[in-house]
């Protein structure tokens, strides 16, 4: 076999592996296929019409009492780059995390929040902070932040036990 034919088959293979995956590429982007089951995430219709659709999740008061806080610090690297985690409060492209278990949602004295947490009202309780973490976007539509979220529920309840611990006094397990 001659090195020309050689290198036409290398070509054509090359070709082959590029052409397939120019076409993985444009169909990942038109189809964004979903790892989540349908007894994951459900949207229900509100109590209230003044309420938009709400978004739900597994439950995570059955796993904090399990929750392991050195794991959920593993994750908090996931949100130092946007918050801030120590006693200092200091403002950074979110708001800062400390004591941040029974606060109010939407308030934080020199931080700009999007229209809709500012007026969506309530504290980030057990489970409004395990619904946000799984997917911001879809837990409250119009918010600012741009985190994917955490699919893992056992995930979720690690980082709220960590979250839980960023205060001078943490409060009671759910």
């Amino acid at each position: 076999m001659s090195s020309f034919e050689f290198n036409k088959i290398i070509g054509a293979i090359l070709s082959v592996a590029l052409v397939s995956m120019i076409i993985s590429f444009i169909g990942n982007a038109l189809v964004q296929p979903s790892n989540e089951s349908p007894a994951d995430i459900k949207i229900a219709e509100a109590a209230t019409p003044a309420q938009k659709k709400e978004f739900k999740v597994e439950s995570i008061v059955s796993l904090m009492p399990m929750a392991n806080v050195e794991k959920g610090k593993a994750q908090s690297a996931k949100c130092k780059a946007c918050h801030d985690l120590n006693a200092s409060k200091k403002n950074k492209i979110g708001p800062p995390l400390w004591n941040i278990l029974l606060a109010k949602r939407g308030v934080y004295d020199g931080f700009s929040y999007s229209k809709a947490m500012a007026n969506m009202g309530g504290k980030w309780d057990y489970e409004a902070l395990n619904g946000f973490l799984a997917k911001p976007k879809r837990y409250l539509k119009g918010t600012k932040m741009a985190f994917a979220g955490i699919k893992k529920a056992k995930d979720r309840a690690d980082l709220i036990a960590f979250l839980r611990t960023l205060s001078d006094a943490p409060k009671p397990l759910p």
